[in-house]
């Protein structure tokens, strides 16, 4: 089970800087379904790797930075501006 936690965290990790990434070079909006989900989906899993290690101040940012996400993908959805 350590070792999926494990793997869990690192490809999280590699979703939220492959999302930066492709924000800062202009591949996505930062307002893009695409760079949302994104987001969502790698703090869950920072959400999960944190939460089994006990990084309670990190599992918490995730869930702030899962819940920014999720709500702006709702804004986008029902045709709001999301910024």
């Amino acid at each position: 089970m350590t070792t999926l936690i494990e793997i869990i965290g690192w490809a999280a990790a590699l979703l939220i800087l492959a999302s930066y990434l492709l924000v800062s070079t202009g591949r996505l909006s930062g307002t893009s379904v695409t760079f949302q989900w994104m987001n969502v989906i790698g703090a869950g899993g920072f959400i999960l790797n944190s939460g089994w290690h006990g990084a309670l101040p990190s599992a918490v940012l995730n869930v702030a930075w899962a819940g920014i996400g999720i709500f702006t993908l709702l804004r986008l959805r029902h045709g709001g501006q999301a910024a």
